[in-house]
């Protein structure tokens, strides 16, 4: 029998490939990604070595620096029409107060869903009030849907440093209140979202409120992205997308280090409240309906799919989907490059919420 020589995807095929070069990347995402100097290898200034409070300091100052890069992300697009915002204070079961940003739908007759929404940055930094997410809600809410951003605690950045459980105890205070309010708020039922770090947020607060039995509060999740293995320094051969687009947009060096500021002392390595994927069936039998969407070029793929196949194992109501040629969030962060992948997302979210 003749030998085959099988394709090797990524970093598989060829260790030092970058995004720009990658043949399965979105042109279109390329072009955009080159005009800021981010198609070629990414800068790696910290790792799972460096110490606790240098990573701290670094996540910070990208923070600081993500900032210009937002606001390019939505610079010169229309407003968003027939969506009003409201401001809301809650105390939360610490004691802290938390912010809520509720986007309503104008001219909607009787109860529609409702999406609690959690913004991505890894559980350390970025927040639910600048202008990338404030977009990314009005544009769900012109979907005509009831949108509510939770400004949780952040591990480090702007926000102050509050490790793991905080931002979580947050989630799932908001997720209580929105669940008491919903006749208030004109929502049906209530879907728990978010992209990458509240992803993962959005997929433990389910399970938790399954530990609190209080299930009932949550109709459904959709989870884009989902960082939740927290296995970036000993990476496992079953993911293989951590080795495959390692560095592609995403370095896992510094994914590594973001996890440590998230659990500093690492005692929940394991545990499915800080990481998901560590959900056994027992954790996830009786969930409500999952939605799961992965980037192709993203390193957490085939965690996300991970997570999809150990929900359809659990008999949880289960789907997937993997948005083509994209990196990392892509089509949030690069909404007005590939804005037909930015709407069909969008879209994509309405219909589960829809259904449910």
């Amino acid at each position: 029998m003749t030998d085959i020589q099988l394709h090797r995807p990524g970093k598989l095929g060829n260790p030092d490939l970058v995004i720009r070069d990658d043949p399965r990347a979105d042109r279109r995402l390329v072009a955009a990604l080159d005009t800021m100097q981010m198609a070629g290898d990414p800068p790696v200034y910290i790792n799972a070595s460096t110490p606790l409070e240098g990573i701290r300091q670094y996540l910070k100052a990208a923070e600081e620096g993500s900032v210009e890069f937002f606001e390019s992300s939505v610079a010169g697009m229309p407003p968003v029409k027939g969506v009003t915002t409201t401001v809301e204070k809650i105390v939360g079961v610490d004691g802290n107060e938390i912010t809520l940003f509720i986007h309503h739908p104008t001219g909607v007759d009787g109860p529609v869903p409702g999406v609690l929404h959690l913004h991505g940055g890894g559980m350390c930094i970025l927040d639910a009030e600048g202008p990338l997410y404030t977009r990314w809600r009005n544009d769900l809410a012109a979907k005509k849907m009831v949108v509510i951003g939770v400004e949780f605690r952040n591990a480090t950045g702007r926000l102050g440093v509050h490790p793991f459980p905080a931002g979580l105890n947050d989630v799932s205070s908001a997720l209580r209140w929105v669940s008491k309010h919903k006749a208030r708020l004109g929502i049906s039922k209530l879907v728990i979202s978010g992209d990458s770090g509240g992803a993962n947020l959005g997929l433990a607060a389910t399970l938790k409120a399954k530990r609190d039995d209080r299930l009932h509060e949550v109709d459904g999740v959709y989870a884009l992205c989902p960082y939740i293995s927290n296995s970036y320094v000993n990476k496992r051969p079953e993911l293989q997308s951590l080795y495959e687009n390692d560095g592609l947009y995403t370095p896992l060096a510094v994914v590594a280090a973001t996890a440590i500021a998230y659990d500093p002392d690492g005692e929940n390595a394991t545990n499915p409240l800080a990481w998901p994927y560590h959900a056994s069936e027992a954790d996830l039998e009786g969930l409500p309906p999952h939605a799961i969407s992965v980037n192709e070029l993203d390193p957490f793929r085939d965690e996300g799919l991970a997570y999809y196949r150990k929900l359809q194992a659990a008999g949880v109501p289960s789907r997937a989907r993997m948005v083509i040629g994209t990196c990392h969030a892509a089509e949030i962060n690069f909404m007005k490059a590939i804005p037909d992948v930015y709407h069909a997302t969008l879209s994509d979210i309405a219909v589960f919420a829809y259904s449910l």
